[in-house]
């Protein structure tokens, strides 16, 4: 495992052609039958606000997008209709995410130095946020963003309270999640083998022995997961417009 982390702990990579893999091959389970990366917010579908973000992103030199095998078709139309020429290719995904990711990473181009994994349902996620978390993965090899944790946790067994965990330390991570090209692929695939199913890619690497360098992320850059997130989704549009 040394000599494995001993190939990517020694590169710093200057910066070059960095790629995203945007994964929106999701089943939408808690939409109440919305299909969440279609769903209209303010004028645009979710989808198309998120691609607009690395569209207009100059971190990013190409977009590979995921989906799933019955929007294949409504998705390229979509990034034709709205001219998003950054996405070269949109391709099916797998029944769990982490297949879906490994998709993704198949098709984008082998001279990328840089992947950037972002949820196709966090469409408000800022050029800043893009930005940092790109330049700090050029000189770590692994970033992404985070947020502090700042509701009480509790750890409960049974329906019952057994401890208050310090928060102090807790931060809940966002997307994208940017990496060395050679070492995500490396690391999804010895998680693939190993039949992890994980919900992060950061997990991937770090189940590897590789530290993760967290930049900052933003409240606003939230994950529609529920009706609701689309209600709070139009009100940070809002206050953009208004400058808030």
């Amino acid at each position: 495992m040394a000599g494995f982390l001993s190939l990517f702990q020694k590169k710093k990579t200057p910066p070059g052609l960095c790629s995203a893999v945007i994964v929106a091959a999701g089943s939408a389970r808690r939409m109440e039958g919305i299909d969440k990366i279609l769903a209209p917010l303010g004028e645009l579908p979710v989808l198309v606000h998120t691609l607009y973000a690395f569209q207009d992103c100059p971190a990013f030199d190409e977009v590979v997008v995921v989906t799933r095998e019955d929007l294949l078709v409504e998705v390229s139309r979509l990034c034709k209709e709205y001219r998003l020429d950054k996405v070269t290719k949109v391709v099916v995904g797998g029944a769990e995410r982490i297949h879906s990711v490994r998709a993704g990473l198949q098709e984008v181009n082998p001279e990328a130095g840089l992947i950037a994994i972002h949820d196709g349902a966090r469409p408000l996620v800022t050029r800043e946020v893009l930005e940092e978390a790109v330049a700090r993965a050029w000189t770590t090899g692994a970033a992404a963003p985070a947020i502090p944790v700042t509701d009480t946790i509790k750890r409960e067994e049974n329906g019952q309270t057994v401890e208050t965990v310090d928060r102090s330390q807790l931060r809940a991570v966002q997307t994208p999640q940017v990496f060395e090209a050679g070492l995500i692929r490396a690391a999804l695939e010895k998680a693939v083998q190993d039949g992890e199913n994980l919900t992060d890619d950061c997990a991937a690497v770090e189940r590897i022995g590789m530290k993760v360098s967290l930049t900052a992320g933003s409240r606003e850059n939230i994950k529609i997961t529920t009706p609701f997130d689309l209600l709070l989704g139009e009100a940070i549009l809002e206050s953009r417009v208004r400058g808030v």
